[in-house]
């Protein structure tokens, strides 16, 4: 049987559903922590909310939070029935489920939080009686849900596990040059990390990746990986012939 992993994905659907077909055939066991922003973006603009972020987090006032849950359950249920369909029987939760993943607050974001504690006894639980669990990032604190990054959440989680971190992503790894894919970097450390942050060569959206990836590692994770979400991609890392690995 292959390594059990813990597996992220982003919330769009469509690049999602391509992945389906790849997840359903893995050997192994894993957990799926999702994201749901597409989704989320849609539903607020549906009901004339506006979208707003700062420092690449979604600001979410508690009118907004319902929809928001909504959205991710939404998406779950879409990528749990996807996989059982294809003959891994998979379930939907959320964070709140169990108490899985406990929250705090962020400032100044309303009802965003990280997450400062993981209960895996239910994702165990499933995994040895058959089931895939999927999990949608909502944490719970004293006042209710908060609405956590799905980066972030999966990094605490795989660290509650102890498992390796994959996130799939649209990019096949960290690259020196940004331009040019054969420049992909095949392993990082933290001081790597910093050395390439210090030389500019990571920028825009491959900085939260990098961050989540580091987030795991210090949660707990042996290591992580960022590749592209595509047809084989999960063995392929695990030999190191995909993605950049991270560790410490």
């Amino acid at each position: 049987m292959s390594e059990a992993l813990l597996v992220k994905v982003g919330g769009s659907l469509r690049g999602a559903e391509a992945l389906l077909d790849e997840l359903s055939a893995y050997p192994g066991p894993f957990v799926l922590v999702h994201g749901g922003g597409p989704e989320i973006g849609a539903w607020l603009g549906r009901l004339g909310m506006e979208s707003r972020f700062v420092g690449g987090l979604r600001v979410t006032p508690p009118e907004q939070l319902e929809v928001v849950e909504m959205a991710l359950y939404l998406t779950g249920k879409r990528l749990a029935s996807g996989l059982s369909r294809r003959g891994r029987r998979a379930v939907a939760l959320s964070g709140r489920d169990a108490l899985c993943l406990k929250g705090r607050a962020l400032p100044g974001l309303g009802r965003v939080g990280e997450v400062v504690g993981v209960e895996v006894g239910l994702l165990l639980d499933l995994l040895e009686k058959g089931y895939t669990p999927l999990l949608a990032p909502i944490a719970l604190d004293e006042e209710g849900a908060l609405n956590v990054n799905a980066d972030t959440a999966a990094g605490a989680v795989a660290g509650a596990l102890g498992w390796p971190a994959v996130f799939l992503t649209d990019v096949e790894g960290v690259y020196r040059d940004p331009k040019d894919p054969g420049t992909r970097l095949l392993r990082l450390t933290p001081e790597a990390v910093e050395a390439l942050k210090g030389e500019g060569v990571l920028q825009g959206g491959m900085v939260p990746k990098v961050e989540a990836a580091l987030s795991a590692l210090r949660a707990g994770a042996p290591w992580a990986a960022i590749a592209r979400g595509e047809r084989g991609v999960l063995e392929a890392v695990l030999r190191e012939e995909a993605g950049t690995r991270f560790t410490l």
